[in-house]
């Protein structure tokens, strides 16, 4: 059976070059595939409230919204480390505030860890949760929470101000005592460099080959009704949504046309109960009447040939008393 992994494990990951994969998950459904699928970590993004809850933005995300589908997802996962999002305004707002929101996720959510994002200025909280035994893991580049503050969703660390920046900010989760850090649209030579200075291991999105792991999301990979425009950073494996889509067609044409249900797909009931139910007369009495005697018509040819073949295969007794088989 395979086992979760540990903080320890993922950390033995980055020392022997062995890479770290990592996927969003938002339900049981698909947390259970991917965690068949042989998936290192699962995350619980607060992206379902694109793809899952059809919002523009991850901010209308709620601590509840969260805690409901990292469940969902910790029941399909049983067997693999879980991490879920601090959603928007759940931090930032105090040390006991941050608290008592992580641990909820860990309580009610049954995730293993938790997911903030921010650098140095959110330093102190990410100690506090990891000094109370929750473990943690940072996000720093593009944080989607702060989307209308960066100005939309473009690759940072191009200027030299905000590539230091971003190694300020790594250092300092990292001193924290964070365990993992996401790093998100950051240039390929800055995110191998912040994953060179690290002890810890960097996923990245958008950042290229030299992090110690990668993450995508789930919609994304499986174009399952992804609500995005075709992102450079993202490489598509199946096309669930026109193989769904098409599939919904022929269901509904066949509904359309009478062509489903089939005689197959349905239930017959013996014709005594359906004379007690119609009358002699009824023309679903007669119908219905016609397919259970029809079934029954069956049943007889059945047990007739059975017994002529049981008749066949009797063995012939001499006339003696006494005697057997001939």
């Amino acid at each position: 059976m395979k086992q979760p992994l540990t903080i320890t494990k993922l950390k033995k990951m980055k020392q022997s070059g062995e890479p770290i994969s990592m996927l969003t998950a938002y339900d049981y459904p698909s947390a259970k595939l991917a965690e068949e699928a042989g998936i290192d970590v699962i995350l619980v993004g607060d992206s379902l409230g694109n793809v899952v809850l059809g919002y523009d933005t991850t901010i209308p995300v709620t601590l509840d919204d969260m805690v409901y589908h990292s469940r969902a997802v910790a029941r399909g996962a049983t067997n693999t480390f879980i991490v879920a999002d601090l959603p928007f305004m759940t931090y930032r707002l105090g040390k006991e505030t941050t608290l008592r929101n992580a641990g909820r996720l860990l309580q009610e959510g049954y995730a293993h860890a938790v997911k903030l994002e921010g650098g140095a200025d959110i330093a102190d909280e990410v100690a506090a949760c990891v000094r109370a035994g929750i473990p943690v893991m940072g996000h720093i580049g593009l944080t989607p929470q702060s989307v209308h503050q960066l100005g939309g969703y473009r690759v940072q660390g191009k200027l030299e101000r905000e590539a230091q920046q971003l190694i300020e900010d790594a250092k300092a989760l990292e001193a924290a005592g964070a365990f993992c850090i996401v790093l998100e649209l950051v240039t390929e030579p800055l995110a191998e460099a912040i994953s060179s200075a690290l002890s810890i291991p960097t996923i990245g999105i958008g950042a290229g080959r030299g992090c110690d792991g990668q993450v995508l999301v789930y919609h994304d990979i499986l174009q399952y009704a992804s609500p995005y425009r075709e992102k450079r950073f993202v490489k598509t494996y199946a096309d669930l949504g026109t193989t769904i889509r098409n599939a919904i067609g022929a269901y509904v044409s066949e509904v359309k046309s009478r062509e489903f249900p089939q005689e197959a797909h349905a239930f017959p009931m013996e014709q005594e109960m359906l004379r007690q139910l119609y009358g002699s007369g009824s023309s679903a009495s007669a119908s219905a009447s016609a397919s259970a005697s029809a079934t029954s018509n069956s049943d007889k040819g059945e047990s007739s040939a059975s017994t002529s073949s049981q008749q066949a295969e009797k063995p012939k007794v001499d006339a003696v008393k006494g005697g057997g088989p001939v």
